[in-house]
Order: structure tokens, then C-alpha cells, then sequence
């Protein structure tokens, strides 16, 4: 019987100085730790220095997703009891996801006081909760007709993580943090996160990398509380993850089964899902993804479909060890929290103790750790 992973397991000493709580003066100026799985070694570089790694053949796979002012005030107008507060009571929501044409999941604070049927109004857009489907979510719906989106763009917040939320409140600019917490490529509005190993990324770095031979291809998922929901519990098989959407377009699809299909020594045929390659077939290519949501939605779509193909769909897949990976050959990623459900992804990619120990030498030689921080390059 398989012995049981302790989420304690996956805890490690960062000192509070190595939070990164404003991003690098240049995005490929990013340190860059190059993690060989096979050899067990790493070695300490820039992000510039990844075109180094990367080779002609190579599939590179983005998340186009992009950031919105997902976050808003409230005030609930109705519901609740002098014990619960009542109505005036400030309400502060994470819109995660639309569900439908006016109603979307939310994150809420103060959770425990906000309940099925309470109203609240979000500075002239008033909602009615009709859902709780979890201690911390609330299905929340809006008067038909209400745009959304509209009001978050207009009077929403970018939901910074709150270690750069104390910055703000300092020396820093706030619209250069906000622009600087959204990828360069990102296009499909919707994350309420932002998938951050993209963030090191700039237009001329992926240039020379097309330049190269390397295929960039994109993918969509709106990352939101599955990335980032904390693991609570004491095993870490108890933990259950959030879903959230993606959609894998055809040209992605196929760049990625075509490299697969050649490692394999089999040509992509009239008869398979596939359109005949174009070209001759890649030699040696590798699918390297850009970041854990990119990671869990091309594992997903597999374990789904047995194959990579065009797809939409809910990702709620976690991935922590042991996990076969069929899809995934290297990886590019920020380095994580302790205990959370990427450093298990991450460990479960690479091996427990070698990533333990890469973050043990990243915290001995200053790297910045989250969001804003530094990255690792896994092959």
C-alpha cells in the first residue's frame, strides 16, 4: 500500500525578505534556475539564457489568459441577523468565473456572514446570492441585463496578491504593478490571477525563440481559486481542487500530438485526428510548458480524451506524486508557496527532494520567491 503524502511534507523555511513584492527592473532580467532531471543537477542563470535551452522543434505552450479587475466592494443590502450583521455590512468579492449571461462563482469575505439568498450591492450593480457551494464560494446573480464585465473594468481592482498589496501602500505605482502583472501575450479576458511563469517572458524573447524553430502555441485557462486555493488539510489527498476553464484551440492541438506522434517514430496519417504534417517530421521535440495551468490543462485534456485535441473544457485535476506524465516533457515555473498544490505539481514533475533541495539553495542564494519572483526551468 502507497504510503500517504503529509501536506507537511511540502513545507520549507522562506525567509520574509525573499518575498518578491515588486517585480525584477526587467522582465528577462528574472533569475532563471535550470533544473536536469536525469542528471540531478541545476545551475543558476537569466531568463535571457533560456533561448539556450530550448532547441528547433521544440512546442512552447502559453497561457493567453488575461487578467481583469476582478475584484470588488460591497455593501450587503439585505439578509442577515444583528448576530450575522446587518445590511451595510461591507462585502468584498472575487469574481471568478461567469457561469451564465448574469451570474458568476465569487470569492467572499467575510464568507461566513454572507448566505443563500442575501443581496448585495457592488456600487450600483445589485446581486442576489442563490448558491453556496462551499464554505468560501457563493453563486451570485445579477439583474438581467447588468454588464459585468463592464462594471468590473470600470470600477474593479486587479486582485494582486496581498504580500503586493502592502507595497501599494507604499512607495509603489500602481498602474506599472498592475500592467506588469499581466503577461505580454495575454488576450482572453477572464483570469482573476495572473498565470505568472509568463510574466518573464517579452515580445522580443519570443521572437528569438520563433527565430529559433521553436513552435509558441497558446492555450486558455482563466486561472483562479484552483491555482491558488490553500491545502488545509492534514493528507494531501483529502485536498479538493476548484475547477476552472480552458479551451486547447486545433492549431495547439496539433503542434502538440505532431511532436508527440514523431517521439514516438510515427507519422501523423490521413486516418488519425491529425491533418498530415506539413513538413517533415520533427526530430527529438519536446512540449515545454509555460507554468502550471498549462501543465494541468494538457494533462487533463489527456487523462479525458487519451490524446491532445482540440478542447473545452473544467480542469479540476491535481497532480501531486506519484503522477504519470503523458503530455508534459519540461516545464517553466515560478517558484511556489509552501504546502500549496504548484510546489506538489512541481514536486510530483521533478522528484520531492530534488525540488525541496532546489528551493533550499534557491533560498540560500537570494532568489525572489511568488508571483513577482524568479523562475526554474525543469527538463
Amino acid at each position: 500500500m502507497d504510503r500517504r503524502l503529509r501536506t507537511d511534507e511540502f513545507d520549507y523555511v522562506l525567509p520574509e525578505e525573499l518575498i518578491a513584492k515588486e517585480p525584477a527592473s526587467k522582465r528577462e532580467g528574472s533569475r532563471l534556475m535550470v533544473l536536469d532531471r536525469d542528471a540531478g543537477t541545476l545551475v543558476n542563470k537569466n531568463f535571457f539564457n533560456l533561448p539556450s535551452y530550448l532547441k528547433k522543434g521544440d512546442v512552447l505552450v502559453l497561457n493567453d489568459t488575461k487578467v481583469i479587475p476582478a475584484r470588488l466592494s460591497g455593501i450587503k443590502t439585505k439578509g442577515g441577523s444583528s448576530k450575522e450583521g446587518e445590511k451595510g455590512a461591507r462585502v468584498e468579492a472575487l469574481f471568478l468565473r461567469r457561469l451564465t449571461q448574469n451570474t458568476w462563482e465569487c470569492l467572499v469575505q467575510p464568507a461566513k456572514r454572507i448566505k443563500k439568498g442575501y443581496e448585495i450591492e457592488f456600487d450600483g450593480l445589485k446581486g442576489r446570492v442563490v448558491e453556496e457551494p462551499d464554505t468560501q464560494r457563493r453563486i451570485i446573480a445579477f439583474e438581467p441585463g447588468a454588464d459585468i464585465l463592464s462594471h468590473l473594468k470600470s470600477r474593479g481592482q486587479v486582485p494582486l496578491p496581498p504580500y503586493i498589496n502592502e507595497k501599494l501602500g507604499k512607495d509603489a505605482d500602481k498602474e506599472e504593478l498592475a500592467r506588469r502583472y499581466q503577461t505580454v501575450y495575454a488576450k482572453a479576458e477572464g483570469a482573476s490571477a495572473a498565470p505568472t511563469a509568463g510574466l518573464h517572458f517579452t515580445p522580443e524573447l519570443l521572437k528569438e525563440l520563433e527565430d529559433k524553430g521553436v513552435k509558441v502555441c497558446y492555450i486558455t485557462l482563466h486561472t483562479g481559486a484552483g491555482t491558488f486555493k490553500p491545502v488545509f488539510s492534514e493528507f494531501v489527498d483529502e485536498h479538493t481542487m476548484f475547477s476552472e476553464e480552458y479551451i486547447i484551440p486545433e492549431g495547439t492541438a496539433y503542434e502538440i500530438a505532431r511532436v508527440k506522434l514523431a517521439a514516438s517514430g510515427v507519422e501523423p496519417g490521413q486516418g488519425s485526428s491529425l491533418r498530415r504534417a506539413e513538413s517533415s517530421r520533427v526530430k527529438g521535440g519536446r512540449v515545454v510548458a509555460v507554468g502550471t495551468t498549462v501543465t494541468r490543462t494538457l494533462e487533463d485534456c489527456f487523462l479525458k480524451h487519451g490524446k491532445i485535441t482540440e478542447a473545452k473544457g473544467e480542469a479540476g485535476l491535481f497532480i501531486y506524486p506519484p503522477f504519470k506524465f503523458n503530455v508534459v516533457d519540461a516545464l517553466i515555473t515560478n517558484f511556489h508557496f509552501p504546502r500549496s498544490t504548484l510546489l506538489m505539481m512541481v514536486s510530483a514533475f521533478a522528484g520531492k527532494e530534488f525540488i525541496l533541495n532546489a528551493y533550499r539553495e534557491a533560498a540560500e542564494k537570494k532568489y525572489r520567491f511568488f508571483s513577482f519572483g524568479d523562475a526554474m526551468f525543469i527538463v
